[in-house]
C-alpha cells in the first residue's frame, strides 16, 4: 500500500479507502449492502492496508454497520465521518454550528462505537453560521479528545481559505483535507482547490472517482447505453456533449496497452494527480474492491496521461482564461507548478 501524509499533519493514510454511504446493514438491504457484505469490504480493507473509511451521519445506518464491523480492531483503522448536511427534522438538525457540531460528534460516536474520530469533516459549506464558531467548536472536542484531526467537504475555494486564514488568526486547528469530487468526468475542482490545496498543504481526498460508474468500463461502446447512466452521475459530470463517449475510448485504448482494466485506469490517473491523498471507492462487493486496488499497482507512462488530459480537458472559465493570454509566464496553472519562459532580447537597460 501506498501511504500518503493527509496535507500538513504528520498523519499517514492510505492512497485508496472504502467508501460507506452503501452500507445499509441488515441481510436484505433495500439498494445498500448487508452486514454480511459490509464486515467482509471491512476485513479485505484491513488485510490490504486500506482501511481508511469514509462515512457521514446521513449514509443511514452506515456508522453503525461500520463500528460493529471493525469491533476490537479500532486501533487498526483510521475513521473519517461528516456532518453539516440535514440529518433530522428539527431546526438545528442540520449545519455547521456549535450547537450541531458538538451534538453531531456525540452522535457519531455512539453509532461508531469508539471514543474518538480520526477525522471529523464539514459536510458542506455553511454560509449562516460564521466560520469562527464552527472551527472554534471542533477545536474544543479536538481538546477533548473526540477528534483527532478536522477537514472539510465540496467548499468553494474562497470557503476554504476563507476557513484557514480564520484558524490562523486564532490558533485553531486547521482544516487538513478537503473531500472533492473528481475524475476525468468531473475535473472542475483542478482550476482553483487544487492549487489552493497545494499552496496551503490542504490533502485532497476523493469521492465519485468513477463517476457513479460512468468510468467503470460498463457503458458505452460494448457496454449499457450511456444514457442509462443515474440522475446524480449526469449531474456531476461536466465534460462537453459527445466528450463523455471519447473519455470512454481512450480508457479502453489504455486498458488495452496496459492489460488493467477502464476502471482502474480511471482510479490510476486520479492517484498520479498533484495533492491527491486518498481516492474513496464505493463498491458493493469483495472482488470489486480488490480489482479498484490493483489501480494502486499500475503506474500511467506519461503519454497515456497526456493522452488522458487531453480528451477529459475542458475549456478554462474565467479568470483563468484571461490569465493563461495576458500573463501566462507569471501564472501557476492547475496541476501544479508554473510556466517555462524564455527572454530572447534584452531589456531595455540591460546588456
Amino acid at each position: 500500500m501506498d501511504y500518503r501524509a493527509l496535507g500538513a499533519s504528520g498523519l499517514n493514510v492510505p492512497a485508496m479507502g472504502l467508501g460507506t454511504a452503501n452500507f445499509f446493514g441488515g441481510s436484505n438491504p433495500d439498494g445498500g449492502i448487508g452486514d454480511k457484505a459490509a464486515a467482509r469490504l471491512v476485513d479485505v480493507a484491513i488485510e490490504r492496508g486500506a482501511a481508511f473509511f469514509d462515512s457521514s451521519d446521513i449514509y443511514g445506518p452506515a456508522e453503525e454497520v461500520l463500528g460493529k464491523a471493525i469491533g476490537k480492531r479500532r486501533a487498526q483503522v483510521l475513521i473519517g465521518t461528516k456532518t453539516g448536511l440535514r440529518c433530522g427534522p428539527g431546526p438545528n438538525d442540520t449545519g455547521a454550528t456549535r450547537h450541531h457540531l458538538i451534538q453531531a460528534c456525540e452522535a457519531s460516536l455512539q453509532r461508531l462505537g469508539t471514543d474518538y474520530i480520526d477525522l471529523f469533516q464539514i459536510h458542506s459549506f455553511d454560509g449562516r453560521t460564521p466560520v469562527e464558531e464552527t472551527l472554534s467548536a471542533l477545536a474544543g472536542l479536538i481538546q477533548a479528545g473526540k477528534l483527532r484531526y478536522i477537514g472539510c467537504s465540496n467548499y468553494a475555494g474562497w470557503q476554504l481559505m476563507k476557513s484557514l486564514s480564520a484558524a490562523d488568526r486564532y490558533g485553531w486547528p486547521r482544516f487538513v483535507s478537503h473531500q472533492i469530487a473528481m475524475s476525468l468526468a468531473v475535473r472542475d475542482a483542478e482550476w482553483e482547490l487544487v492549487p489552493l490545496g497545494a499552496d496551503q498543504n490542504v490533502a485532497s481526498l476523493i469521492w465519485g472517482p468513477l463517476a457513479g460508474g460512468a468510468l467503470s468500463g460498463r457503458y458505452g461502446r460494448g457496454g449499457q447505453p450511456l444514457a442509462g447512466l443515474s440522475h446524480t452521475s449526469a449531474t456531476l459530470a461536466t465534460v462537453l456533449p459527445g466528450q463523455m463517449q471519447a473519455i470512454i475510448d481512450c480508457l479502453g485504448e489504455v486498458a488495452r496497452e496496459t492489460g488493467a482494466g477502464e476502471a482502474q485506469i480511471a482510479l490510476a490517473w486520479l492517484l498520479q494527480r498533484p495533492t491527491v491523498a486518498t481516492v474513496f471507492t464505493g463498491v458493493s462487493s469483495a472482488e470489486q474492491f480488490e480489482a479498484n486496488l490493483g489501480a494502486l499497482e499500475l503506474h500511467l507512462s506519461g503519454d497515456q496521461l497526456a493522452r488522458l488530459d487531453e480528451v477529459s480537458s475542458r475549456p478554462a472559465p474565467f479568470p483563468f482564461n484571461l490569465q493563461r493570454s495576458y500573463g501566462a509566464e507569471r501564472i501557476a496553472l492547475p496541476g501544479g507548478g508554473g510556466v517555462n519562459i524564455r527572454v530572447d532580447r534584452a531589456l531595455p537597460g540591460t546588456s
